[in-house]
């Protein structure tokens, strides 16, 4: 992307590469291809049908109006309540904000407090838009590989080493996106430990999969460790948990000096979130989560038809995610090998474009979330498409030559 009339932070960042999946994917189709798209991070249910009338009645009752910039006095108090209710976290109500999405929300903050080389450390894989986040901001994403044999934890060591002077940020996310897996409170003290030795470093908690759950018990940096509890912003919102991706309403919890800065952001910016998603979200939260046990059986179905695929294909290797709706799967066996026109599979991005135009299944390469040699799965789709998918994957990988 190079135009003089561009910013020079233009250069800096690239188009999110699930959103270009998502293009490739569109185009297939609409040249008649059935393709399936294994590659956004997207529940396949509808929202909740109390949310959703509840999103009704404030179009027929008028509630298409500005709010306040951070949200409505009836957002903000069910926002509080349930930080409180479900993560043990006391805030004020201007210790809260709603945001166009959880992601507004993420750069809002990093641009309130990011300067130029101003560091911030990324546990890899990473969700790909930290790192380009944390560029448009001026900053400078430090991105610290875990290992599969760590479950893709950060070890406390490997934080200790990443701080420097010029670190502003931790971010962690968990459950986690791309990998699945999931901090335990354990494993969340262990880190919050070396940020008490360290007082200017800010933690960013990305709890966004927090109720898409099958296994163990979630934690969060800011109740594990309550001495953390000024220096943490918590993020959070509907889209996972209420499946309600497209009517981005995210919300954060975190110190006032921060959320009042993210709320002058936001009042120069995007402003507040529609008025309509607001009054849904407040219905969603106050209602809990009636419907997500036949959700998580669902999506338990789903992970099994994805590690049995998995096992059974020469060449692919994952582990069993704790968590959101992921399989991160190691592809470093089908590196090297040659696809039946005779190209040579040189990295994930190849595996990935492979899998796209030979078996019409759209899936993310691991260099977009800084780990090189696998690929993301999402495998939040109808079951018997997610089958046929899969199928098809199997058969495209046996093709190849060694």
């Amino acid at each position: 992307m190079s135009h003089h009339r561009l910013a020079a932070r233009m250069s800096v960042i690239g188009a999110s590469p699930t959103a270009e999946i998502s293009n490739k994917v569109r185009s297939l189709r609409a040249a008649g291809f059935d393709v399936v798209n294994l590659g956004e991070g997207e529940l396949d249910f509808a929202t909740p049908e109390a949310i959703a009338d509840a999103g009704v009645a404030a179009i027929r009752g008028g509630d298409t109006k500005y709010t306040a910039v951070g949200g409505t006095a009836k957002l903000k108090a069910a926002i509080v309540d349930k930080f409180r209710n479900e993560n043990g976290l006391v805030y004020e109500p201007n210790q809260v904000i709603a945001g166009a999405g959880a992601k507004q929300l993420i750069f809002n903050a990093f641009f309130a407090t990011l300067e130029a080389g101003d560091e911030v450390v990324v546990p890899a894989p990473y969700w790909v838009s930290y790192p380009d986040m944390i560029r448009l901001a001026g900053g400078t994403p430090v991105a610290v590989p875990t290992r599969r044999e760590d479950r893709w934890i950060l070890r406390p060591e490997d934080l200790e080493k990443a701080i420097t002077p010029r670190t502003r940020w931790l971010i962690l996310n968990s459950p986690n996106n791309p990998t699945g897996s999931l901090y335990s409170a354990a494993e969340v003290k262990a880190l919050t430990d070396v940020l008490l030795r360290h007082p200017d470093v800010l933690v960013m908690s990305d709890d966004i999969y927090e109720h898409v759950l099958y296994r163990g018990t979630f934690a969060t940096p800011a109740a594990v460790e309550p001495a953390l509890f000024d220096r943490v912003l918590t993020i959070n919102g509907m889209s996972k948990g209420y499946s309600m991706t497209g009517w981005r309403l995210g919300f954060a919890g975190g110190p006032a000096w921060l959320i009042s800065a993210m709320e002058v952001l936001q009042s120069q910016s995007t402003a507040h979130p529609s008025s309509i998603s607001q009054a849904a979200a407040v219905a969603g939260l106050n209602g809990g989560h009636p419907f997500m046990e036949g959700w998580l059986k669902v999506l338990k179905e789903r992970r099994d038809v994805m590690m049995e695929m998995i096992a059974a294909t020469d060449g692919l290797e994952a582990d069993e995610p704790e968590g959101a709706f992921y399989l991160f799967a190691d592809c470093g066996g089908l590196i090297g090998r040659r696809t039946p026109t005779g190209e040579v599979l040189a990295d994930s991005l190849d595996v990935a474009t492979h899998l796209l135009e030979a078996a019409h299944v759209g899936v993310v390469h691991g260099e977009a979330f800084g780990t090189p040699a696998h690929i993301r799965f999402a495998y939040a789709v109808d079951t018997a498409v997610l089958r046929r998918a899969c199928a098809r994957v199997s058969e495209a990988v046996a093709k190849l030559r060694r």
